[in-house]
């Protein structure tokens, strides 16, 4: 047995044994990255030189994260794709495409040929581009001057991810993109369009107004939250000093208060008259005892 599997290597090693031939042939694709908008078509093209009367076998795979699935296989389609894409030639397409139809799809082809069998393949990427949502947005309804003030707008929904414009009485804010940027001497505030945040360091009265933000994505209409209104008024010091002397005042009456009825020895009289009348009361019963004994 050994000796025999030493021939058969022997013999490869010389070129006098081969297996049947497998070579590569080439595929090709019209778009290796497509770009769809959600609830239209999508085509991913496959194509091949082989002749007409050459028999094929075509399969079409989608690579995710937690393994390979097969899209078309054995002359019909198979999971999502199952009565909403059809056969062009040997590409895709696919109606009414989803969110979830995006990611990586791969066209295999193999033929049989004199030659042997000969394989091939091709890569494309399908994105489905999604509109933004409505954004929420938070704004306090009011604030302090000099107080840091932060402002946020977010939506999760839109592919690729939204950009964002705040706006204050329906007009556009400028914004500041950072050392070196042209500003206007009045602007307050840091707006960033790809968090979505607004940022007062000082707020001033001046800050005062409605504000709104938009989400767009360059897909489908952009979308706004409603107006929210923000008061920013000054910090009333005269008030709080009036405040904290009426405090202390009453604190200092209710000390002296408490000082004169003590003085006055208001509270030990109360407590002699109650230590009486609890006397009193004993001694009563210890008669009322005694006299029926007696009797």
């Amino acid at each position: 047995m050994a000796s025999r599997s030493r021939r058969l290597l022997l013999l490869l090693c010389l070129g006098l044994l081969s297996y049947p031939d497998v070579s590569g042939i080439s595929i090709e694709t019209d778009n290796k990255n497509v770009k769809a908008e959600e609830f239209k078509e999508a085509i991913l093209s496959c194509k091949h030189k082989f002749s007409k009367g050459m028999s094929l076998r075509i399969e079409w795979k989608k690579i995710q994260s937690q393994g390979v699935s097969f899209v078309y296989y054995n002359s019909e389609f198979t999971g999502d794709l199952r009565g909403r894409a059809e056969m062009l030639n040997t590409g895709i397409r696919i109606r009414n495409v989803t969110r979830r139809d995006s990611g990586t799809y791969r066209c295999e082809i193999s033929a049989k040929s004199e030659e042997g069998q000969r394989l091939g393949e091709a890569t494309i990427t399908l994105t489905v581009l999604v509109a933004p949502t409505t954004p929420v947005c938070e704004v306090p309804s009011s604030a302090m001057t000099g107080t840091v003030v932060q402002m946020s707008c977010k939506e999760t929904e839109g592919s690729p991810p939204s950009e964002y414009q705040w706006y204050k009485n329906g007009v556009a804010l400028l914004e500041k993109t950072g050392t070196g940027s042209t500003r206007a001497a009045n602007i307050t505030y840091t707006m960033n369009k790809k968090s979505g945040t607004l940022l007062f360091n000082t707020v001033t009265k001046n800050d005062t107004g409605e504000y709104f933000c938009e989400a767009s994505n360059g897909i489908g209409l952009s979308q706004k939250c409603s107006v929210k209104r923000m008061q920013v008024d000054d910090l009333n010091v005269s008030g709080i000093i009036v405040a904290v002397v009426i405090v202390a005042l009453v604190m200092v009456l209710c000390g002296l208060g408490v000082f004169y009825a003590q003085k006055k020895g208001y509270f030990g009289k109360e407590s002699s008259s109650q230590k009486k009348t609890n006397y009193q009361s004993t001694s009563e019963k210890d008669f009322k005892h005694t006299k029926s004994f007696v009797i």
